[in-house]
């Protein structure tokens, strides 16, 4: 109780002091006053999560799956380095886990090496300490997935402003189907290098990039495993990376099918060009509950209340 009490008055005087450890607005407050009288655990938590400005400050670690989670300790990966640019800064999610940080950053330098590439522009991360978006994505809620744009980088020079207003270019032809003329040799190669990382775990990417992936590749064919068609992803690709060795409560995804996944991403294709009839007898899709903070592993609370 005493506990409780204190950390109720310590909110409110930060509050009134204009204080910043983190929760924007008057969260802080709330989050105190809530904890105590046990309605946190019933408040949605991507109004907690959102509401965040920066890390905890707690040693790196990602509790529970890439869509019902948290991430401690995160590290945010600076806004311009001497071979990437993160992008849509207003939106406060070049987050992750310094894994992340350090994969995105060794990956830019490899994409560098392409003919016109100056490296990468990096999208969404995660947000501060991991958690459901506002907006968005289901995934990306424990410092483990990143969204690299398309756009081929030809300087990195850009503004806020700049970063805010250009937006990436799509791949794709046909509705996914097939790859587009803006497709190039340089995408199929940082693509390839990514999935090669021994620190990912899959790659999501539309079904025609895949496929294009597939027929050209003439060597080893591993890497393609990781490679997953999806919807969407043809502006940026996915990567998400594993949980890192040692790393209690971070839950893996299950690992990709064997096989290079080459003929999964052709009957996508399939069923692109030509569109297998609706199931009439398929029930209606359910709405999706948002999560709560109960949802979540039990050490996202602390994560949130952490300085």
């Amino acid at each position: 109780m005493k506990r409780a009490s204190l950390l109720i008055g310590l909110a409110f005087l930060l509050a009134a002091c204009g204080g910043d450890t983190g929760p924007r607005n008057s969260e802080s407050a709330s989050l105190s006053a809530n904890r105590s009288s046990g309605v946190l655990s019933t408040r949605e938590a991507k109004q907690l999560f959102g509401g965040m400005n920066t890390g905890s400050s707690q040693p790196p670690a990602a509790y529970g799956s890439y869509a019902k989670g948290c991430a401690a300790g995160a590290v945010q990966l600076p806004e311009t380095g001497p071979t990437w640019q993160a992008m849509r800064l207003s939106r406060n999610r070049n987050w992750g886990l310094p894994e992340t940080v350090d994969f995105l950053q060794d990956l830019s330098r490899i994409a560098a090496r392409e003919p016109g590439w100056a490296g990468l522009y990096l999208g969404d991360m995660s947000q501060p300490r991991g958690g459901p978006m506002l907006t968005g994505h289901a995934s990306h809620q424990i410092g483990l997935d990143a969204d690299i744009w398309m756009r081929t980088p030809d300087r990195l020079n850009l503004t806020q402003t700049e970063r805010e207003n250009i937006s990436s270019i799509s791949m794709r032809r046909s509705n996914g189907a097939f790859t587009n003329d803006q497709w190039t040799k340089s995408h199929h190669n940082i693509i390839k290098a990514a999935a090669s990382d021994p620190r990912v775990a899959r790659i999501f990417v539309f079904p025609g990039a895949k496929v294009a992936m597939c027929n050209a590749e003439t060597g080893d064919r591993s890497y393609l495993r990781k490679i997953r068609p999806w919807y969407g992803h043809h502006y940026h690709f996915h990567v998400r990376l594993s949980c890192p060795r040692g790393m209690r409560g971070c839950v893996d995804q299950a690992a990709p099918p064997a096989g290079d996944g080459c003929a999964d991403a052709q009957a996508w294709v399939n069923n692109i060009l030509n569109p297998p009839p609706p199931d009439p007898n398929a029930p209606p899709p359910r709405p999706r509950r948002e999560l709560t903070l109960a949802d979540l592993p039990a050490q996202c609370e602390a994560v949130l209340s952490s300085n």
